[in-house]
């Protein structure tokens, strides 16, 4: 929406970082992939879309858990 930031995508395995400066154009990031947002700029604004109401259990918050619960997953 304003300003810019990075979001790093991290799907267990690689990771590939985007740098988001332009309120026209957005990311996608699909299921089951980590996402990080970071190195804001001052006064940044990000706006998230979801497809569905925020559930807190919906979300893992730890690295760790993350990487196994991947790697069970496989």
């Amino acid at each position: 929406m304003s300003g810019s930031f990075e979001v790093e995508v991290d799907d267990g395995k690689n990771s590939k970082s985007f740098f988001l400066n332009n309120p026209q154009e957005g990311l996608y990031i699909p299921n089951y992939l980590w996402a990080a947002e970071k190195k804001f700029s001052s006064g940044a604004i990000c706006l998230v879309l979801a497809s569905d109401f925020y559930e807190e259990s919906d979300y893992i918050r730890d690295y760790d858990k993350f990487i196994i619960l991947k790697n069970d997953g496989k």
